[in-house]
């Protein structure tokens, strides 16, 4: 008992002598709690029969009914296939290029060379995702496009890209890779900033080259944060840029470009579903923190248990 009032008494005179950083975080926690934690109460609503005018807890129990019905529909395989290939295909083409540009930046002596080029590849993060897509458009463009124009002058054929289901992911990824890649090599750079300036004078006067120190100093400096990113990543397997798809999507397109997302999009918010499309977004959610739990075991048991989130 002495122990414990002990350790009361510490965490007391802890905080009064800490009041201002938990001030601080009183209202983001605050945040967190109000718009996080909360609205998991209408969770619920994925298992009821949910009417507005009855509110949550007045609508009927029909348990797992929504989930049921959504696996008895015909084109639910597509859609989860499709979503699945596009993250995989995203994980495997996105993911690599942020790093390997923090690399070749943080190996270039040129500070006016490396404030010009990280300028340009941060801009196009700016971009509202709207006038992106509205570039696609007009880039892509089998009347007047710049790329059709190309490849015709090339003594190809025009190709409807925008329409063709054999371009949509290519155009996808490649479209978020262009716009993210730039701020997505922000964190690894911060990154390499931290590793010790010594070991490079070090390797220096051993004799070793760029890709020497990229390899054996840069790589394994940031490695623990390439796995971290890496573990959060798989755990949007499920999901995917439905707002991106939705601009993206084209009656032609349409068999490789219906997604998860875009599915609930269309049946929760404009056709009012709110119980089925809860359902689907909760299964998906579940499968989501099933993966990542899973990767981050393996991440685990393959480095040497640190390389994880928690």
């Amino acid at each position: 008992m002495k122990n414990v009032g002990g350790s009361k008494n510490k965490l007391l005179r802890r905080m009064q002598r800490d009041w201002q950083i938990y001030a601080l975080l009183f209202l983001p926690a605050l945040f967190i709690f109000i718009f996080h934690y909360m609205p998991m109460y209408g969770i619920q609503i994925a298992f009821r029969n949910f009417q507005a005018v009855r509110g949550i807890s007045g609508s009927e129990w029909i348990g797992l009914r929504h989930f049921i019905n959504f696996f008895n529909r015909p084109f639910w395989s597509r859609m989860v296939i499709n979503t699945i290939l596009l993250n995989v295909y995203g994980l495997l083409w996105s993911f690599p290029i942020p790093v390997i540009l923090a690399l070749l930046l943080n190996q270039h002596q040129s500070k006016r060379f490396r404030a010009f080029v990280q300028t340009t590849l941060f801009a196009p993060r700016f971009i509202s995702l709207v006038v992106l897509v509205g570039m696609l458009y007009i880039f892509f463009s089998p009347m007047n496009g710049i790329v059709n124009r190309v490849i015709e002058a090339l003594g190809g054929s025009r190709i409807f890209f925008m329409n063709d289901p054999a371009w949509f992911r290519t155009l996808f990824i490649g479209s978020s890779i262009w716009q993210l890649a730039g701020w997505n090599a922000i964190i690894y750079l911060a990154a390499l900033s931290s590793v010790d300036v010594e070991l490079y004078e070090a390797a220096t006067i051993d004799g070793a080259n760029k890709w020497h120190k990229i390899r054996h100093i840069d790589i394994p400096g940031i490695m623990p944060v390439i796995v971290m990113l890496l573990i959060l990543n798989t755990g949007n397997m499920i999901n995917s840029s439905f707002d991106r798809a939705l601009l993206m999507q084209t009656p032609g397109n349409m068999p490789v470009s219906s997604i998860i997302g875009l599915y609930v999009y269309q049946r929760g918010l404009l056709g009012g579903q709110f119980s089925f499309t809860t359902a689907i977004d909760l299964m998906t959610n579940v499968i989501n923190f099933a993966i990542l739990f899973a990767v981050n075991k393996i991440a685990q048991k393959v480095g040497d248990g640190t390389n994880s989130i928690w």
